[in-house]
């Protein structure tokens, strides 16, 4: 098995088993492998020991690409070892790590199953998960239609996290939306208030000045995590969005009209395990279009 890491460009990395949800997301690799003039690493893992026949899978794969055709070289390999483990191995060094969000045997109600879970925890690399057909968003244009929707945390999500959602968007010549939700506290008004007729929730009262000033330094923190971004990516168009609510709810609605989804997950120290925050979660379950989880470095 080559080690992805020498070759002389980073590569985009997709792993694939031949089940339709890899295949759609072999193809959303290959042109954005071709957006960003990128090689592409075609894997399938196979069980057993390298003794075994020639894999059929990649056979079956590599006619695929070659009657699409591609602009960017295309390499194939098949390691042994379990999916996760050996899909990390081929991520080393590479741009992008990309994989279906089911597998065989899957079931077509949920976007992630084990393998990406695990993956979305311990990538040593940006992972993008590619909805199946039942979840995908109705976009025209393939890997380049939609805009770039960044889930900002603007106290918790790292600068690498940013820094890629630039990067998408600026590639993919898309406008980036930064949506950062956050949770109005309850009023004393609605609290006090009793429900009228039984058992119905009173209606939400508007928001006090107190919430408003909550909503006005929620936009300030914000921008001064934006700005910075902005300033190194002019042409990218920014549409900085706050609003209340529960923060995967507001990505998982969003990333109907969105064409990539970016969350961050939780930084790692270096004596420390790593656990996939809730939000990025919840979103990678959820989402109608392709989410990528960026890690960032980690802490000492």
């Amino acid at each position: 098995m080559n080690d992805t890491s020498t070759a002389p460009e980073q590569p985009v990395v997709v792993g694939v088993d031949g089940s339709q949800h890899s295949l759609r997301a072999l193809e959303w690799a290959l042109s954005t492998a071709e957006h960003l003039g990128s090689p592409l690493v075609v894997t399938h893992v196979r069980s057993g020991t390298a003794l075994g026949p020639p894999d059929p899978v990649l056979n079956a794969v590599r006619i695929i690409v070659d009657e699409r055709g591609h602009r960017v070289p295309v390499r194939y390999e098949s390691p042994y070892g379990t999916v996760a483990d050996a899909l990390a191995s081929q991520a080393r060094g590479a741009r992008l790590l990309v994989t279906g969000s089911r597998g065989h045997g899957g079931f077509a109600t949920l976007l992630l199953g084990s393998t990406g879970r695990t993956l979305a925890a311990s990538a040593p690399c940006p992972l993008v998960v590619v909805p199946h057909e039942a979840r995908a968003a109705a976009l025209e244009g393939g890997a380049g239609a939609g805009r770039v929707l960044l889930g900002l945390q603007t106290d918790e999500t790292p600068d690498e996290v940013i820094a890629f959602a630039f990067e998408a968007a600026h590639h993919r010549g898309v406008p980036l939306r930064a949506m950062t939700a956050f949770r109005f506290p309850p009023q004393m008004g609605a609290l006090l208030a009793a429900p009228s007729p039984a058992l119905q929730v009173p209606p939400p009262l508007p928001p006090d000045e107190g919430s408003q000033e909550l909503l006005r330094e929620a936009e300030r923190e914000q921008a001064g995590r934006l700005t910075p971004f902005a300033k190194r990516r002019p042409d990218v168009e920014v549409d900085p969005v706050v609003v209340p609510g529960h923060a995967a709810g507001r990505l998982v609605e969003g990333s109907r009209e969105a064409g990539l989804v970016v969350v961050g997950r939780h930084r790692r120290h270096r004596l420390g395990s790593l656990l996939l925050g809730s939000v990025a979660h919840e979103v990678l379950r959820e989402a109608h279009c392709p989410v990528a989880v960026v890690p960032a470095e980690p802490l000492d």
